[in-house]
């Protein structure tokens, strides 16, 4: 429940809307970042996004969490929407600091943010020295755990659209007669 999560992570307003961000490369390439919300505790897939990360050569995990934080939460306070109750990066310490020197830099420094990592299900948040370890049977990591699990999946399937894409333009580079704007079209 979100009562649980807030008392859990001790954060001080009711978690109702979290968003959940995952960074998935595919063998180094086509670095995308995934965002997922939760509205009480349901998803709400209309709000998901995907970002092609710009600005980061190769797999660079942090650098990209960095920037698919900086431009989720500009993007947000351009359009003036609210900011999630709660964000949540797939990963530990290193990532978290990363999304905190994003947030840092856009001036917003009351965000609550925390960092699950997978191995141990250790839960990282900004003023703590040690991880939170919730029993594995509680309600509040399921939930982030379902966040976290969401936000890969669509990460995946985004991926599998880019290669598809790439490879079906590839097979139209052997067809002869076929130049850039066809080929624009045919993928169109």
């Amino acid at each position: 429940s979100l009562h649980a999560l807030q008392r859990d992570l001790g954060l001080k307003g009711l978690p109702r809307r979290i968003e959940g961000i995952d960074i998935s490369n595919f063998q180094g390439r086509d670095t995308v970042g995934s965002l997922v919300c939760m509205v009480d505790g349901k998803p709400r897939r209309s709000q998901y996004r995907h970002f092609r990360v710009r600005g980061v050569d190769g797999p660079d995990n942090y650098a990209s969490v960095r920037e698919v934080v900086g431009r989720r939460f500009r993007g947000l306070r351009e359009r003036g929407e609210p900011f999630p109750d709660l964000l949540m990066i797939d990963g530990g310490k290193g990532q978290l600091s990363s999304a905190l020197a994003a947030l840092a830099e856009l001036g917003i420094p009351d965000q609550p943010v925390v960092g699950l990592a997978k191995r141990l299900e250790e839960i990282f948040a900004p003023d703590r020295q040690e991880p939170i370890l919730l029993p594995r049977t509680s309600a509040s990591l399921r939930m982030l755990q379902v966040l976290r699990d969401e936000a890969h999946r669509f990460a995946v399937s985004y991926h599998r659209k880019l290669r598809s894409k790439r490879t079906i333009a590839s097979s139209l580079d052997d067809i002869p007669g076929i130049g850039p704007k066809r080929r624009q079209a045919l993928l169109q």
